[in-house]
């Protein structure tokens, strides 16, 4: 999980012209999930997230990867943990909302 959030923090943190949900897609297929299901979370939440939402949870996801002790392990479960730090609940939401829609929670 930690691996994943690191991507996906460095994904959305790089300045590129790819598209968030495809930086996303491709940090989550890097740390073993189906290029199904991380296409569909990266879409998810670039739809439904703004940039500065999207730049807030990749700015978490590197932190807590910083602070893991288990850095090869990565649950749904970090992953919602990471979003509901972050002040703004609507990332918490959809971050939540895109693991369950998506099949990556359990």
């Amino acid at each position: 999980m930690a691996r994943i959030l690191a991507s996906i923090g460095i994904a959305l943190v790089a300045v590129a012209c790819t598209p968030p949900s495809t930086r996303i897609a491709t940090g989550l297929e890097r740390y073993g999930l189906d290029s199904q299901r991380s296409t569909c979370v990266g879409q998810r939440l670039e739809r439904n997230l703004s940039l500065g939402q999207l730049q807030q949870l990749g700015n978490a996801a590197a932190a807590y990867r910083r602070d893991d002790p288990n850095p090869g392990q990565l649950t749904a479960g970090d992953l919602i943990r990471v979003a509901s730090e972050i002040r703004d609940p609507k990332i918490a939401l959809e971050v939540g909302k895109a693991a369950a829609t998506c099949g990556v929670a359990p």
